[in-house]
């Protein structure tokens, strides 16, 4: 009720209230602070319950706004890192006794987050004709998150010269030798995986700016008598900047693998790729310092002016024709409210 305490002074100030619904849909991105991952990409949107306070001088087309609401929200972004990420199990004897590394490469890795919250905005700006601007903070409340990690996994032989069984060596150009694409000996040229554990967001205060116009019909003639509408249409641009940090920090691997090499049938065709685990990379340990919040995008407002205490035009007549009746009477005359 600010601006109905600022402007009460005034016998020219004028506020009016109005309730209504908006609906936005913009660009989602994480931002992670010292990190080797680039901001996320993704969509959000939703729909919200809007209160406006709107107050100024009576007949200026310039007024103060105050908006207060609640926004349900919906909405996806992922990191996808297409560079490859290798994992090594070192000294390892395949069934010769040919001692090597048995190396993963994580290719094309996808970590997508969706996202169901609800957010609290406090704003405060000005309307000027079309023309408007808010500003203020809003607090997103995440009520749920699923995760989901995909990549396409690669894994190899790099054997190391000079101790072969019986004492023989395998030599290349730089002195070792990849194995590649043996099913047999569990070396795949690409196997799909998926997996992700159940990440939560923290609680976040977003810094939110929208700047827009108002739509429609609009008369901009004064006078008691000039009908005003009653139903305010507006689109805007806005955007949304978290102040927090958004995520917490894990101690978890990216990949977890198994720590020797086994092909015993018995196990299976695939167990050395049927036992990883693929963790999101927002629960990583060392993933980021700090991940901020970023939504891009535009909403809809539409605003209904709530019923203004009407005027008695018949008592202030009957109030005037008493003052005056009184002061023309000798007697004097005694008014009651």
């Amino acid at each position: 009720m600010f601006f109905a305490l600022l402007f009460s002074g005034s016998m020219y100030a004028k506020v009016d209230n109005y309730i209504g619904a908006t609906a936005h849909i913009g660009e989602w991105t994480l931002m992670p602070s010292g990190s080797n991952y680039g901001p996320s990409l993704g969509v959000t949107g939703g729909l919200g319950f809007q209160y406006e306070l709107q107050a100024g001088r009576t007949y200026s087309p310039t007024r103060f706004l105050f908006d207060l609401g609640v926004e349900a929200g919906a909405g996806m972004t992922s990191y996808i890192q297409s560079s490859s990420k290798s994992v090594r199990l070192p000294n390892q004897l395949d069934a010769d006794n040919w001692r090597f590394d048995y190396v993963y490469n994580v290719n094309d890795r996808r970590d997508r987050y969706n996202d169901v919250a609800v957010h609290v905005p406090l704003m405060i700006g000005m309307q000027h004709r079309r023309f408007y601007f808010l500003a203020g903070v809003k607090v997103y409340a995440h009520l749920w998150t699923k995760t989901k990690s995909t990549a396409s996994i690669e894994t190899y032989g790099d054997y190391c010269y000079g101790d072969g069984a019986g004492g023989a060596t395998i030599i290349g150009s730089t002195g070792q030798s990849d194995l590649r694409d043996v099913p047999g000996q569990q070396f795949f040229a690409s196997i799909p995986k998926s997996g992700g554990v159940k990440t939560t967001f923290n609680l976040d205060m977003d810094l939110s700016v929208e700047i827009g116009g108002r739509i429609g019909v609009i008369n901009y003639a004064v006078g008691y008598d000039v009908p005003k509408r009653k139903v305010e249409y507006r689109l805007a641009a806005f955007v949304d900047y978290g102040l927090l940090d958004l995520h917490t920090k894990g101690t978890q691997e990216a990949l977890i693998t198994p720590s020797v090499y086994d092909t015993d049938p018995a196990h299976g065709p695939t167990s050395m790729v049927d036992n990883l685990v693929l963790n999101d990379i927002m629960s990583t340990s060392g993933f980021a310092s700090k991940v901020n919040n970023l939504v891009v995008g535009l909403k809809f407002t539409v605003l209904f002016q709530l019923p203004e205490e009407g005027k008695c035009v018949i008592c202030s007549d009957g109030y005037n024709s008493s003052v005056r009746s009184r002061g023309s009477s000798r007697r004097g005359m005694k008014y009651e409210e």
